[in-house]
């Protein structure tokens, strides 16, 4: 890849290999690269360690999610979701285990695929895109077994089903509640995760913490820009987005710290919590780089495409 390629590189995923040993990063050019993060780690790291092990072509589009399931990577662009034996990467052997998509209304425009979520109470794949409903894949026989409508186009809600009867139970429209409504940044919702009894959504609205059974906001972060990626941790909470830093916040509503990174937009964060001695908090966005956090309170390093 050249320079001019590398200059216009954008991160939009990231996924832990399920010992914790790998890192796999998806960009705009349809590429994954796996990082070793125990040849990143090691005392006798050189820039050579901080590079990909493997760099492979997935999709023709960007790879907007990754995700790990105990033997697998599965990766998603636009309209398709691959998937890859972590053994095989391991090995260097890049050949989908399968490639599918969902049954999209309309054979003209092929939908991004931007989350995934997996179930594994059922060993399903909930599947999140541009064609404004959730696609629910069954992973055991490899079909899509059901389709949660509701959403109209970027509609600023935040929808709840039931798995069990595919009916919409609850709709939560966060851009009319003043407290975290930003009219100038639009209604849209660009991230969302759960805990428990608490939800962390944010976009164009403030990013808020929601507790679930009341549906109603107890805490807005006063971050700027719109966020793109949230986590809890501990007592805190991690955010990413426009700007180049990692906020930490406290559930009251508190900002803490805003941690410099390297590029100067961010779209993923991601906590490797799969093995004890590779702990750590790896963030990319508008750059080739990826930083990488051992401690929470600073940049350690960065590995790069």
């Amino acid at each position: 890849m050249g320079p001019v390629e590398l200059l216009h590189m954008s991160v939009f995923s990231q996924s832990f290999s399920p010992c914790g040993r790998f890192l796999a990063a998806g960009n705009n050019y349809g590429e994954i690269a796996v990082f070793s993060l125990s040849a990143a780690l090691s005392p006798d790291a050189t820039a050579l360690s901080q590079k990909p092990v493997l760099t492979f072509t997935a999709h023709e589009g960007p790879v907007f999610s990754l995700l790990s399931t105990d033997c697998h990577l599965l990766s998603a662009g636009n309209g398709e979701i691959s998937c890859w034996s972590w053994s095989d990467l391991t090995k260097k052997n890049v050949k989908p285990l399968w490639t599918k998509r969902p049954n999209f209304k309309s054979s003209l425009e092929i939908p991004e695929i931007n989350a995934m979520v997996l179930n594994t109470r059922d060993n399903s794949l909930v599947v999140g895109g541009g064609d404004n409903n959730i696609h629910i894949l069954d992973l055991e026989h490899g079909i899509f077994k059901a389709v949660l409508q509701g959403h109209t186009d970027y509609d600023g809600a935040v929808r709840m089903w039931d798995s069990r009867t595919g009916q919409s139970v609850h709709c939560v429209e966060i851009y009319k509640y003043e407290s975290c409504a930003r009219p100038q940044y639009g209604k849209w919702i660009s991230c969302l995760t759960t805990d428990s009894d608490w939800m962390l959504c944010g976009g164009g609205p403030s990013l808020s913490l929601w507790h679930l059974r009341s549906l109603s906001p107890t805490s807005i972060f006063p971050l700027t820009g719109c966020q793109r990626q949230t986590s809890f941790y501990q007592d805190m909470i991690l955010a990413v987005g426009e700007g180049p830093s990692v906020a930490h916040c406290l559930l009251g509503g508190e900002v803490k710290a805003q941690i410099p990174c390297t590029p100067q937009s961010l779209n993923t964060l991601q906590l490797n919590t799969n093995s004890a001695e590779h702990r750590m908090l790896t963030v990319g966005g508008s750059s080739n780089h990826i930083d990488v956090f051992t401690n929470l309170s600073y940049r350690a390093f960065s590995l790069s495409f």
